[in-house]
Parts: C-alpha cells; structure tokens; sequence
C-alpha cells in the first residue's frame, strides 16, 4: 500500500500539487476509456456513435446515484482521519461501500428490465442505432457496481492521502481497454467483431479488472480498509451523515445528467448525425471537466482534513492555490479548442457534413472552459467543509436554465448552434457565481469560526 500524503503539514502548493497530480492523471486515464471508444466506434460511422450517445447518458445518470456513497464516504472518512479517529474513520468506509454495492446493483436491475423504455426516450431514427444503444446499455449499466465500487473505493482513498493507488489501477484499465476495444469492435481470426457490443464489453471488463487489483492493493491497508469488517453493523447515524453529504451532489448529477437527456431529445430534432456531435463533442472537451472533476476530489479532500484538524488558515491558502491552477488550466483548454477545432472532431468522425458542426460546438463551448475549471475548484472546497447544498443550488439551477434557454436561442436563427450557445452560459453563470459564494463563505468562517458556520 502506497504511503499516504500528509495533508495537514508542510508546504501547501506542494501537498495540493502530489494529491492532484495522481487524480487529475486519473482523469485523463478515465477520459481515456471514453476516447477510446469513441475512436474506435468513430470507426463504425455516426450511427454507432449516436447510439453509444444515447446509452452514455444512463451510464452518466448512474454516476448522480455513485456520489451518494462516493462523497459522503470521502468526506466523512477525511474528516475523522483529520480529527485523528480513524476507528470511526473505517465505520464511513464501510457503510459507503455497502451502500455503493447496494445502488449499483439495484441500477444494474432497472437498466436491464426497462432498456427498451429507457432508450425510446431518445427518439432515435434508425432501428439500428435504437438496437445498438440497447445493447449498450444492458452491457455497461447492467453491470455498473464495478463502476460504484471502483469509483467508492477511490473517493476513500483519497480522503486518506492515497491517490497514487488510484491513478496505477486505472492506467492497468486503460491499457486492457486499448487492447480489447479493436478486438471485440472489429474481431480477429476466428473472433467475430461484435460492434457497439464489443466496446460496452471492454469497457466493462476494465472496470472489473480495477476493481480486482483495488482489492489486492488496500487487503492489508491498516489504517482504514483493515479496520473495515464488513460483517458488521454500520450504525445507522453514519449512514445518514453519508446520505446528507452526498444526495446534494448526488440530486445534481443525476438532474444534470436528466437535463442533458432532454436537451439530447431536443438536438434529435437536427438528426442522429447532431446527436453524435454532442457525444464526440462532449468528449473532446472532457480534457477540461474530467480534470476539473479530477481537481475537485484533490481539494475535497485536502480541505476535508485539515476542516477536521480545525486549520482555517491552510485551507484559505489550500483553496486560493486550487483557483490559480485550475484557472490556468481553463485557459489552456479554451485556446485549444479555439484553435484546432478540426484536427480535434476528425479523429473521432471523418464525414464532411458532419465537421462543421462539430467545429461549431467545440468552439462555442470553449468559451466556457475556464469556468468550469474554477466551478470544480470551489465544489471540492464546498464539499471538504461538508456544506454540498452550495454547488448543487448552482448546478440545479443553471443546468436546468439549460432547457428553455436553447429553446429560444435556437429559434432565433442560431439553430443547433443556439443549443450550444444554452449549454455554454449555463458553465458561465456557475463558474462565476459559486466561487464568490465560497469567498463569501471563507470570509464568515474567519469572523465567526469555521465550525459554527458549517454546523
């Protein structure tokens, strides 16, 4: 077991640097899988990746359900191991995992009885690309508690100062992804090539594989998973802490991911071609919101600690550093998307009257890049102090201006384009406001004492 980072000593910049570096290359692992198999079903034609389109967003909506488990673990745990009680610590730890386990089953079920009603919530055109996201969704949603608990274990982890473990796992994953996405896509030799079908089971076998290799990394893990024994009870106080940390966060994802459905229902209306634009599209920037994401489970937890620890002071300075670097960040990303559109969208999909769309959108959306970045930035800070109600007031709130919003730019001559243009403001307008509103948080704790603010 990889030894944990101090995060309640020495220099900030440095700890906040060794604790993000790990998960925001854990994102770029993650944002791997789903180039990967972009790539790779780009192959296949527009069709099959309108399909995956639509399936994808179920696999997203099933990531809303993980952070119940997934945030309130992370948040309890790094608190307790910050206030030095890691016996409660492990209590945390096994009642999100249970919970994790419990959830991912229960979707898996649902996924698998209702994936026709699921699907035909789309719309879709062609019988194929309907078929193919049907079984796409049985395939990966079916068995999504690989997902969960991959994605439980890593939040515990990171609470303890351990984001290394998580980044090797996840490149393992990668690299078994690489391998069978062309083989089960395309097939070889005797092996028959079973399209979309093949992607969702290389994306699922990885999944297995991380959570098996997790397994033997934290089987002697003193502090936390050796103190775990999940034949015991879970006290049901702690499970209502995790539930109260993580249905905020979890109600943001989840009416997020609800939200995109519809908007993805709308942008049907331009085509299955314009479906398949929002899903590469949405990829290809995820090189900003998977890093964003990234960096916010590295300031959740650096602030967690040291709110359990009672320093006030580190995570003033812990935060100010979060925002400069993921506004760097954002800049980066923006002038990308900016200025290689095409080269970006043509790895994916080479059809000529499908490009232009997609340099349309990248470009529209890479307005809004340097915002989302620092809306990661204060979500994390948000959740470390265990107050999540902030960042999904904001979420809830803009993503579902989302709705109308593209309904009206795009009948005023914008058309697709208008829906683009909703969904870039919407990344604005929370960029803008739930930094300040942390600002405004940090500046009350000062006065009047951080934990009497948070409780």
């Amino acid at each position: 077991m990889r030894k944990k980072i101090d995060l309640l000593e020495g220099s900030i910049a440095g700890t906040l640097a060794r604790l993000a570096f790990p998960i925001m290359g854990t994102s770029f692992i993650q944002m791997g899988y789903n180039l990967v198999d972009m790539i790779w079903i780009g192959r296949l034609g527009s069709n099959a990746v309108a399909a995956v389109g639509a399936a994808g967003m179920f696999m997203w909506l099933a990531n809303g359900f993980t952070m119940i488990p997934r945030i309130g673990g992370q948040v309890s745990v790094g608190q307790r191991l910050g206030a030095g009680n890691p016996e409660e610590g492990a209590e945390f730890a096994r009642g999100a995992l249970r919970m994790g386990a419990f959830l991912g089953v229960l979707y898996g079920i649902i996924s698998l009885l209702l994936n026709k009603q699921l699907i035909g919530f789309f719309n879709l055109n062609s019988p194929d690309v309907i078929w193919d996201a049907r079984v796409y969704l049985m395939i990966t949603c079916g068995l999504i508690v690989f997902s969960f608990l991959d994605q439980v274990i890593g939040g515990i982890l990171a609470a303890m100062g351990n984001t290394v473990t998580t980044f090797r796992v996840t490149t393992v994953g990668l690299v078994i992804n690489l391998i069978l996405d062309p083989l089960l896509i395309f097939g070889i030799g005797p092996l028959k090539g079973m399209g979309v079908g093949g992607a969702a089971f290389a994306t699922v076998f990885a999944q297995i594989i991380v959570f098996v290799l997790y397994l033997r990394a934290v089987w002697r893990e003193p502090i936390i998973f050796g103190r775990i024994h999940l034949c015991v009870r879970t006290p049901k106080q702690h499970i209502r802490e995790i539930v109260k940390i993580g249905l905020p966060s979890a109600m943001q994802d989840a009416l997020m991911s609800m939200i995109s459905m519809v908007i993805a229902r709308f942008i049907a209306g331009w085509g299955d071609a314009a479906v398949a634009v929002q899903k590469v599209g949405s990829q290809i920037e995820s090189i900003s919101w998977m890093m964003a994401g990234g960096f916010s489970t590295a300031v959740n937890a650096f602030i967690a600690q040291n709110y359990g620890a009672g320093k006030k002071k580190r995570i003033k300075k812990g935060y100010r550093k979060a925002i400069e670097i993921m506004a760097v960040w954002g800049v980066i990303t923006t002038l990308l998307l900016w200025v290689f559109p095409e080269f970006f969208f043509k790895i994916f999909i080479k059809e000529p009257d499908v490009i232009p769309m997609g340099v349309d959108y990248l470009r529209i959306i890479g307005i809004s890049e340097i915002f989302m970045c620092l809306e990661g930035a204060a979500t994390g800070a948000f959740q470390g102090i265990g107050k999540t109600v902030p960042p999904s007031v904001t979420g809830i709130l803009f993503n579902a201006f989302r709705i109308p919003a593209a309904m009206i730019l795009s009948a005023t001559g914008l058309g697709l384009n208008g829906v683009w243009w909703a969904l870039s403001l919407s990344c604005v307008f929370k960029g803008t406001i739930l930094p300040l509103w942390f600002k405004v948080v940090l500046k009350k704790y000062e006065k009047q004492g951080m934990e009497e603010e948070v409780r």
